[in-house]
């Protein structure tokens, strides 16, 4: 079986971030997030305000923020620790510290924001009276600023219930602030998302007592357009954007773009802690076809693994572990075609730079990585797909035998609900 190196981001923020003049020494900035999450006053912020407030001064790219979206409706805060730079960002007038905001905007205002307060993949372990400091902190805020007491939810893990956590639902918004079940005790991850109240998707989906998509198997036809942007094109739309950041977690960041399409509130952080994802080695096609195979019941979703690359070419995979029947190109492109039609993209594994593609990859960058195949167009014998690296990466074209070629892995993952 083909091995399947870490994937990477292509761009390493610590080179290509820079400064219009070396410094001497590490520059600190600090982030105060306190208006997104400052009622009302936060679902008044707009793009423009956004980029107004945190500038990127003489950077030659924005510290704070990074755009994940071409069209400016959602953007990353992410802390940072580099040569030149480090950048904190903070909540509660400077008093809880937090690892990496997301910001939603709909029809030009704040929508929601999705905060990982805590992850250990970010910030390693961290003590058992900070955990709890800052569970307080924030929980006291969002009682104060949706006005009403909260609600306790439990982890039903038998149920696909994963967290422990509290939700606050009022006519001013709702929230969550949930961890992982085993903590304090072991302590993955602390996430808190606030919205407003007739916020869909993820942010409706968290504050749910069942586990599973909220966008049905039926439904996912309906996403699918044809001849938008070129003639004989077909593809998925309204598959949300995340970045992966520093780490080989391309796998794991691929499926949270993948759950929220479904409506699945599950981020890459707690997914890394469920598949046990390493960002710091390599993974074998094997190793992703046992981790996501053992996640996908807990969320009520099937995964299938379509093909995996032998030393032959292309092969099914039987129990998951034995080469079965060779999958010739044809075959490869009519699953494309089926799933795309059905409104499900595909996980895709490949090596990266072995072939061209459009737009070009800005460095020279080779090895094993995980995209989303969103679309075919049988005329121009082309596929499109999307990179979990923010903007400029939502939907880039490859030939379609090259893509075959290229292929180390192709992976189903869809909702069962119907």
């Amino acid at each position: 079986m083909a091995p399947f190196s870490s994937c990477f981001p292509v761009i390493f923020f610590a080179l290509s971030l820079g400064a219009a003049n070396l410094l001497p020494a590490q520059e600190t900035l600090t982030a105060d997030l306190d208006p997104f999450i400052t009622l009302p006053g936060a679902y008044r912020i707009t793009p423009d305000d956004l980029e107004k407030q945190f500038e990127q001064g003489d950077w030659t790219r924005n510290p704070y923020f990074k755009w994940l979206t071409e069209d400016h409706s959602r953007a990353v805060f992410q802390r940072k620790d580099l040569g030149d730079l480090k950048v904190d960002l903070t909540l509660i007038g400077g008093t809880v510290p937090i690892e990496e905001m997301i910001v939603d905007f709909e029809g030009g205002a704040l929508l929601g924001v999705t905060i990982s307060v805590f992850n250990r993949g970010d910030g390693g372990a961290i003590p058992l009276s900070d955990f709890e400091a800052r569970k307080r902190a924030l929980g006291r805020h969002l009682g104060q600023q949706l006005e009403v007491r909260p609600t306790r939810r439990q982890a039903k893990p038998t149920q696909g219930l994963l967290t422990d956590g509290f939700m606050w639902i009022s006519a001013r918004g709702k929230a969550i602030l949930e961890h992982n079940h085993e903590a304090p005790g072991k302590t993955e991850f602390l996430r808190m998302r606030l919205a407003r109240r007739d916020a869909g998707g993820a942010y409706e989906a968290a504050m749910q007592s069942r586990a599973g998509a909220s966008v049905k198997l039926s439904q996912l036809p309906n996403r699918v357009v044809r001849d938008e942007i070129e003639e004989g094109g077909v593809s998925i739309r309204g598959i949300p954007m995340v970045d992966q950041g520093a780490k080989g977690y391309c796998v794991v960041a691929s499926v949270q773009r993948l759950f929220e399409y479904y409506g699945i509130p599950c981020d890459m952080h707690q997914l890394a802690q469920i598949a046990g994802s390493d960002p710091d080695r390599g993974t074998s096609i094997l190793a992703i076809n046992e981790e996501l195979g053992a996640i996908d019941h807990l969320f009520k979703t099937r995964f299938n693994c379509l093909a995996v690359r032998d030393r032959n070419g292309l092969v099914e995979l039987i129990d998951g572990r034995y080469v079965g029947p060779a999958v010739p190109e044809a075959d490869f492109h009519k699953m494309i075609g089926k799933s795309i039609d059905a409104g499900i993209p595909l996980l895709w594994a490949l090596e990266v730079g072995a072939y061209p593609e459009t737009p070009p990859l800005q460095e020279q960058t080779s090895g094993g990585h995980m995209r989303m195949i969103i679309g075919y167009n049988t005329q121009a014998n082309q596929i499109y797909f999307s990179d979990s690296w923010g903007a400029g990466h939502e939907r880039k074209t490859m030939d379609a035998n090259d893509a075959y070629e290229a292929t180390h892995g192709l992976f189903i993952l869809k909702p069962t609900t119907r």
